[in-house]
């Protein structure tokens, strides 16, 4: 079996590096980072007019093909500049939870303006109780006529503080943990009652906690089957998982590789650190965990793609294993380059941040594993 990139795929992959090693350089980045709105307006723009916006959704919804490899592609490359710019949170996360449900009325009205860059989307479903059960929701909706009335609290909303529409999971029937009950609905950010609360996470990207009360919109706003989304939310978080596990790849490709030239040039009482056999055969083992990891990685992209029932198996075994890899790849980068690593200055400690953090985003290693395991 030819586990090789096809042409287009390639071409992408060169597309997206280039603009990471040329125009993504680290001061920039940290840069971009530390402004006021976390991302780059114009690095967004770029997204869209190169069409990288389009390439996780399907070409009947306006994309490029919606192949899951197509996506790892992509985020791999991301992950190697550390990318700030909101496309796992809107392209990713927000876009897949609409391609799934939304009508066509709907996706000319959000996904087609999100794709030419002319809007920020966020998805927010996560809830302080909630852990990594997606069903978990207390955030409630009631029918008041054509109107909705929302009342909850939204956690850790990715790119909720620069996002013009929420796709916000409500409950509209059933108890707090019933998988039935739960409905989407898009949400005006700026709407009379919405509260946000922005707030920089430990690994440069921005998130929001979200508050409404009694706020109003009308039922055509809600998208696709009332009490039937948790397929939707369930499926886009998995997707989203499966993006943040390519990103971590390429974080761990890039601490590897500086890890590997530092001990090349560092010296401990007047000799090269590279040549010291026990710093040697740990730097052979993150070679290996890296290895391993994009080949899982690949395994449960092609699953994602098959549609067969078994993705999210698949997609557990991944995260698990990644996972595990990005805890041990991070740290030996770390503790080989030593204090320096965790000064703000120096990119290694900032890749161990996201790569902690991947850990346990959209379901932990120890959740994922268990989630393999009852599978």
């Amino acid at each position: 079996m030819d586990f090789s990139y096809s042409e287009e795929q390639q071409m992408l992959q060169d597309s997206v590096g280039k603009f990471i090693s040329q125009d993504y350089e680290w001061e920039s980045r940290q840069a971009i980072a530390k402004s006021g709105q976390g991302f780059s307006a114009e690095h967004w723009q770029l997204f869209a007019e190169l069409g990288w916006l389009t390439v996780p959704f399907k070409e009947e919804d306006g994309g490029f093909g919606g192949s899951a490899v197509d996506l790892i592609v992509m985020m791999e490359e991301f992950g190697k500049g550390l990318l700030v710019e909101p496309f796992l949170a809107n392209t990713v996360l927000a876009g897949a939870v609409l391609a799934e449900s939304a009508s066509e009325e709907q996706k000319a009205q959000l996904l087609m303006p999100m794709m030419e860059g002319k809007l920020q989307l966020a998805f927010a479903y996560a809830e302080p109780q909630s852990r990594y059960e997606a069903a978990n929701v207390e955030c409630t909706a009631e029918m008041n006529g054509d109107h909705v009335t929302i009342n909850g609290h939204k956690a850790v909303v990715l790119n909720g503080e620069s996002a013009e529409k929420l796709v916000v999971s409500v409950r509209t029937a059933g108890a707090t943990t019933d998988r039935d009950g739960i409905s989407l609905i898009v949400v005006d950010a700026n709407a009379e009652g919405v509260r946000r609360r922005s707030y920089a996470n430990v690994d440069g990207q921005r998130a929001a906690d979200i508050w409404f009360e009694n706020v109003s919109v009308p039922v055509a706003n809600i998208v696709g089957e009332i009490g039937g989304a948790i397929g939707a939310i369930e499926f886009a978080i998995d997707k989203a998982a499966l993006a943040v596990c390519a990103e971590a790849v390429g974080a761990m490709q890039v601490s590897l590789d500086k890890t590997v030239e530092y001990s090349k040039i560092r010296k401990q009482f007047k000799v090269t650190l590279s040549t010291f056999q026990a710093l040697q055969h740990r730097m052979a083992n993150m070679f290996i965990e890296v290895q391993q990891a994009k080949s899982i990685l690949l395994m449960a992209a092609m699953e994602m793609d098959r549609l067969d029932g078994r993705a999210p198996k698949a997609l557990s075994a991944a995260k698990s294993r990644i996972g595990k890899a990005a805890r041990l790849v991070g740290q030996e980068s770390v503790q080989i380059h030593g204090g320096i690593a965790v000064t703000d200055e120096l990119d290694v400690g900032h890749y161990f941040k996201r790569l902690t953090t991947i850990q346990f985003s959209f379901g932990s290693t120890d959740y994922h594993t268990t989630r393999f395991a009852n599978s």
